[in-house]
This record gives structure tokens, sequence and C-alpha cells, in this order.
């Protein structure tokens, strides 16, 4: 990405939405919360548009044109208003969410290559060797993360065709769901699958568990602002803008709307052909593969609202479900291939080598070869624990590894917002781009951002264990728990042993 923006040296207005847009709208999040709340989810969508992707974005803005001369990322912002120490646990917090973003989606990547295949989820039938469900695909993601180490730490040359091929499709799925939804309302006669019926279908989910159930809608919010995750890249654009002051502000509020109305009108479009009732209140479908069977209907509903045959709507469906996997998957194993060095690199290069223990921050070939394969070590014994937790339930192994994710990578969201403050307040950084022209108008919307990943985080953490599902909850935060205290440890052990010496 950064080679393209150089090249270019000044991103318009259009250009910079288009960047944003591209680094934060996720297609998968729109079925997902679909499946969770309905048309319930659209108004949370647009709460945390405004009470965190908004000022959020320009806070990271404000960092990035301070500290645009920096290498060491969200390290050296909060490492220049904060601390080092807190610098340290913060983004060691940022890169352990990609860890456990991993342990997720190498357990998970083979719901899109069984839909590839079969045009269907088939994998809570796989088995071998007595292992099935959660534990057979908690040894293939073992086995994933090992291959794809290897290859990573050789190079990534070939890579990079399946990453932009895996992107163009995602993209194309989007313009799947908006065409064909519209098609099913003519084919229709503009009647919804997911009927309205007043204020109250944007209010109350047809989702049983959210009937009645507060907390569980306030946890809804930590997947809302795990949907507009990725806005960090936001910072090292405005130097790049064209007429910043004006265009930089603008292009993040145009960003804003469009990807809420995106989210919110992707959310409508899936109700226009698609029962909740009928199609998602089922025992089947599941977090993981709600994508998949959300677009699976949508082929099936196709070729029934034209008229079709029962046997040429379901293939229909099964056409569109493999057209979705393989797009799914190679978006994915690009993804992969690229986060399982990346954050990694980002972190060892960005902070004091001694504070890795023996060679871990010892570079060949361009990559953390060592430290790659201490990571990978460490996500596979992650994954053995989390399959054989979630035992043999196949939707309760999936709600672990999202919830666990969701956490992980929005808490570290209230470190980085956390260090806007002091970095304000030290007039000794140059500030040469500011949105937030006064310390009362940073103090605010600091506290607003603060408060709503908090809260968010807050319930989705405590929400299951007051339902009865402590592994849920115990798993949320036992990755992060787990970090922090392996960042603290680190840091301390670096001030024991070289940073008081030198004083």
């Amino acid at each position: 990405m950064s080679e393209k923006i150089k090249s270019t040296k000044h991103l318009t207005l259009v250009s910079l939405v288009l960047m944003i847009f591209t680094s934060v709208y996720g297609f998968n999040n729109i079925p997902r919360s679909f499946y969770k709340m309905g048309y319930a989810a659209i108004p949370w969508y647009i709460l945390s548009g405004i009470t965190f992707f908004i000022p959020f974005a320009f806070m990271m803005a404000e960092f990035g044109a301070a500290f645009k001369n920096e290498k060491g990322g969200i390290y050296s912002w909060m490492a220049k208003s904060v601390g080092a120490k807190f610098a340290f646990i913060g983004t060691f917090m940022w890169y352990s969410s990609y860890v456990i973003w991993m342990v997720n989606v190498a357990s998970t990547v083979w719901i899109p290559i069984s839909n590839a295949i079969f045009g269907t989820d088939t994998t809570k039938t796989w088995g071998l060797l007595g292992l099935t469900g959660p534990k057979f695909l908690g040894i293939l993601g073992i086995c994933w993360i090992i291959f794809v180490t290897f290859i990573s730490t050789k190079g990534l040359d070939k890579i990079k065709k399946v990453t932009s091929l895996g992107g163009s499709a995602v993209a194309l799925l989007n313009i799947v769901l908006f065409i064909g939804a519209i098609l099913v309302f003519i084919g229709n006669h503009g009647h919804l699958a997911q009927p309205i019926s007043g204020i109250s279908s944007f209010i109350d989910s047809p989702n049983p568990k959210f009937v009645g159930n507060v907390l569980q809608s306030f946890a809804f919010v930590v997947f809302a602002i795990f949907a507009y995750g990725g806005i960090e890249v936001v910072g090292g654009l405005v130097d790049e803008t064209e007429n910043a002051e004006k265009n930089f502000p603008k292009g993040v509020v145009i960003s804003a709307v469009v990807i809420s109305i995106g989210y919110s009108l992707g959310i409508f479009l899936v109700g226009i052909f698609t029962n909740w009732s009928s199609v998602m209140n089922d025992k089947s479908v599941n977090l993981a593969n709600a994508g998949y069977v959300v677009m699976a209907n949508l082929g099936y509903s196709l070729g029934n609202a034209f008229g079709a045959s029962q046997a040429t709507s379901v293939a229909m469906g099964h056409g569109v479900a493999r057209f979705v996997g393989l797009s799914m998957f190679l978006a994915l194993s690009g993804a992969f291939f690229t986060l399982m060095f990346s954050p990694l690199k980002q972190l060892i290069e960005g902070t004091p080598a001694k504070l890795w223990p023996g060679k871990m921050a010892e570079m060949k070939n361009g990559m953390p070869q060592k430290a790659m394969w201490v990571q990978a070590a460490i996500v596979c014994i992650m994954i053995f624990l989390v399959s054989v937790v979630g035992g043999d339930s196949m939707k309760k192994f999936i709600e672990i590894l999202v919830s666990m994710t969701n956490v992980a990578m929005t808490l570290p969201y209230m470190f980085i917002s956390f260090a806007f403050l002091p970095f304000k307040k030290n007039k000794a950084i140059v500030k040469p781009f500011e949105i937030f022209k006064t310390d009362r108008s940073a103090l605010i919307w600091t506290v607003v951002v603060m408060f709503t990943v908090g809260f968010a985080n807050f319930f989705s953490i405590i929400q299951p264990a007051l339902e009865g599902d402590l592994p849920t909850t115990i798993w949320s935060v036992a990755g992060p728990i787990f970090f922090t205290a392996v960042a603290w440890s680190m840091y301390n052990s670096y001030e024991k042993n070289y940073f008081n010496k030198s004083l």
C-alpha cells in the first residue's frame, strides 16, 4: 500500500476515501451482523460510527501528521506521548490481537474451502482417527500455521498474486450482493423475505438470544467496533493527502458515512432475500459460515424469484456458495501470509532490539524468522487448547474464537486513544495538523472513544458468564491477559538488565 501511496505523491479526496474504505470495510461483517441481530444491527453501526470511528480516525490523523518520520508506528506515537513501557505493552497487545486472529482463522479457513468444493459447509462432518468437529479443525489449523510460517520465512513474492486476486474477488461479492438483492426484490414484486413492521424491526432482534436481553445488545457494539477496525492506517496518510487540512477531515467523515451506510444497506439487502427464522435459525448456522449461508440463499432466492425449478434454484445457491468460498479462501490466504510476518516485524523493528530475548530480533532475508517460529508455536498451542475446550459443539467453538478475536482486536484502541491526551498536552511535540483545536475537545472525544470501546468490551466479556457460559468469558480475556503479562515481564527484564545500567 505504502509504495502505491508514495508513487502518487498526493491523494485526492476521492482517492483518500477509497483507501480508507478498502482498509476498513469487510464484507463478512454484514451477514454476521444479520445473523446476530437482523435489522436491529443497523442503529448500532451508526452509533459506533459517531462515537468511535470518526473521532478515533481524527486522532490517528493527528498522530500520523506529528510523527510522520517515525518508523515505529503506534509504538513511537505512544512512547513519545506517554512512555516506553506503556507503549510497549499497548503495542504488544495490538500485536497479540493478530496472533488471536490467526487462532480464529486457522481453525475456520476450512469453511470457505468446504463451500468452494461442495457448495455448502460440511466441516462439522469432517473427521480422522476418531477426531471430529472442532478437534479435527484444530489439528488442520495447526498444520496450516506450520505451512504458512514455512512459506512466509522463504519470501512472499509468489503470494502477492493470491492476495490481489482474493481482494478483487471479495470486492466483487459486494456487487453481487447489491445487484442480486435488487433483482430478488424486483422478482418478488417488492416483497421482503424479512418483513419490516415499523420501528420495532430496527430495535428488536429476531434472534431469540437478543429478545429482552440488553446485555447481548450492548455486547454487539464490539462487533460494530471490530467492523470499523483497520483505521490505524489512516494516520500515515495525512502528509500524502492533497490540501490535508481541508480534505483529510472531510475524507474521514465521508468515509465514515459511506462505510456506515454500506454496512447498514448491506444488512438491509440481506433481509430482502433472507428470512431470519427460516434460514438463520438453524443449528448448522454459525458465525463462521453465516456469510456462505446468506450468499447461497441469495443464489437460491434469485432462481426462485424468476420461476426456476427447485433443482435449478438449489444449483444456483451452491454455485454462489462456491464462488464465495473460493473468494474468501483466496482473501484469507493472502491476509494470512501477510499477517504472519507484518505485525511481528513492525513490533520488533519499532522497539529496542535488547527487549527481545536471545536472537528473537534477528532479521534474515528481511524476516524475523526465529520470532516467526516462536509465534507459530504459541498459535498452535492456543489452537490446541481452544479446540479441546470447545468440545464437540461446532457453534460454541466458533463463538469462542470470534469472541476472543473481537475483544483482542478492539482493546488496543483504548491504549492508543488514552495516549492522545498527553500527546495533545505536550506542547514540545510539533503538530502540523490538528482537528481537535482545544484540550477540552480532545478530552471530551477521548472519553467518548474510550467509554465506547470499554463499555462494549465489558459487556461482551461478562455477558456469556452471566448466562452460564463461563468458557467464552474466560477465553475472551485469557489472550489479552496472557500477552499483557508477557509484555510487562519482557519490559521489566529490559529495564533491569539494560536500561537501569545505562543511567
